[in-house]
């Protein structure tokens, strides 16, 4: 009686430790896949039994998938920041804050780099007034199309002269080494992870409206007075709205893919 009890106890663990986030890692001892794996590691208990079986698992399917790889796969060097952090930790998983921390040394070298070469080295098809984007409707109705509205507008944003660029990136520069909480600006930074080229309208008190162009699955970024504001933009013809208070940097992801 007494084992069966610390069988079930142990059987009640593992299912609920990690099951805690929705997601069903039920025959996860079973998986040969990478990312599940993974994905497992980042969400189960620190103390479910099965992260010592899987964790070394993973790593050496990691090395594996490194070794097999092609000249130019896109994936090795995801493998390799995950191998690095599993060497030294017991997941994948970072937390917020360093998260922002990756995003922001991202954003110095881009813009140290676009600031060398003088011009901005963001590579984007241009808007085309007569694109339409495919609206989300029932599948009993047919496809509605929506004109791109903003392809003059957008383009007109993107093309800045270098005078123009060369102060927009030392702006962006200085706020981000910036650390004094108490500066007066900060900088927004906005993914498009969709298919379209949107504008991002941040408009706040009184005649204080920003415009900010972002390229498909590219992104962009703009320094900003800090307060309330309300973002707003198109994303493949469908409206985005949201009220956001800026009082420090700040990221927004945007879009799904839905252009046809």
């Amino acid at each position: 009686m007494k084992k069966l009890l610390l069988f079930f106890s142990a059987f009640l663990f593992m299912n609920l430790s990690a099951q805690s986030t929705g997601k069903d890692y039920h025959n996860i001892l079973k998986s040969k896949n990478i990312y599940e794996i993974n994905a497992f590691l980042r969400d189960a208990h620190p103390d479910d039994p099965r992260r010592s079986v899987l964790k070394p698992r993973v790593m050496e399917m990691m090395k594996e998938y490194i070794k097999d790889a092609k000249p130019g796969d896109t994936k090795v060097r995801q493998m390799q920041d995950w191998l690095a952090m599993l060497k030294r930790r017991s997941s994948t998983k970072i937390s917020f804050d360093e998260m922002n921390a990756i995003i922001k040394q991202k954003q110095i070298a881009k813009y140290q780099k676009e600031l060398q070469a003088g011009q901005s080295a963001v590579v984007y098809t241009p808007s085309n007034p007569q694109n339409v984007y495919i609206a989300p409707v029932a599948a009993a109705k047919p496809a509605a199309a929506i004109p791109d509205t903003e392809a003059s507008e957008f383009n007109m944003l993107m093309a800045e002269n270098p005078v123009e660029h060369k102060n927009k990136t030392v702006k962006i520069l200085n706020s981000l080494f910036d650390n004094d909480p108490n500066a007066k600006e900060c900088i927004i930074m906005i993914e498009n992870k969709s298919d379209c080229n949107i504008i991002v309208r941040i408009e706040g008190i009184g005649t204080t409206k920003y415009r900010l162009p972002v390229p498909s699955h590219g992104d962009n970024s703009i320094v900003v007075q800090k307060g309330d504001y309300l973002f707003t933009s198109i994303v493949c013809g469908v409206q985005y709205a949201s009220q956001k208070t800026i009082q420090k940097p700040l990221m927004v992801a945007l879009g799904s893919s839905s252009k046809k």
